[in-house]
């Protein structure tokens, strides 16, 4: 019996990412047209609302990402999971650099990036933290527990799924809840200068 499509797709796409790896030369230009879409809808996700200070439209995000990786020739592809959450991680660099650099520039003038989280749900202590301050939450929450800060990455600014994640991270559903619950107060407390320990 045949797999459905997606199931295919997926597993030509861990093909392809793997040869790649490998040092295939074509493997890259046959695994993009795969993967494009998802990334721009990542792309797309992570930048959709106002963000006033981030003058970056998805394509270019994408675009950005991929000449990053194109750049990447050591990396071992374990499978998709792992391919989009690289790519979660270099869009957060790409936005967090544009962030800085343009604080840098007005030195002392207005945070730049502003972010909602309203996508990480719990009541907002500080709901619009600049994409900086953000990043330096996360590297805060990656000193105590790592896990948990990639999970943010990969759901917040990767977009990925529960199941996505767990995939990624190769880990139970349940925990990508609870470390999703966890991390999510931790940010907020974290911006609000009163983060909790991470256990």
């Amino acid at each position: 019996m045949e797999a459905p499509p997606d199931r295919r797709d997926k597993g030509e796409v861990t093909d392809l990412l793997r040869a790649w790896s490998e040092g295939s030369p074509e493997a890259f230009d046959r695994v993009m047209p795969l993967v494009y879409d998802e990334l721009h809808r990542m792309a797309a996700r992570y930048l959709a609302g106002e963000r006033a200070n981030v003058s970056l439209q998805a394509t270019a995000l994408v675009n950005e990402v991929c000449l990053r990786l194109l750049g990447w020739e050591a990396v071992q592809w374990q499978n998709r999971g792992h391919f989009f959450g690289v790519s979660a991680r270099m869009m957060r660099r790409v936005l967090v650099d544009i962030a800085r650099r343009r604080r840098a520039e007005r030195r002392g003038g207005p945070a730049a990036a502003r972010v909602p989280l309203d996508g990480i749900d719990p009541p907002a202590v500080q709901p619009d933290p600049d994409l900086a301050a953000l990043d330096d939450a996360l590297v805060a929450l990656e000193a105590e527990d790592a896990r948990k800060a990639r999970v943010v990455e990969l759901r917040f600014f990767g977009g990925l799924s529960v199941e996505e994640t767990a995939e990624a991270l190769q880990v139970s559903l349940r925990t990508v809840h609870n470390d999703w619950a966890f991390a999510r107060a931790w940010l907020y407390r974290a911006l609000a200068g009163t983060a909790p320990h991470a256990d």
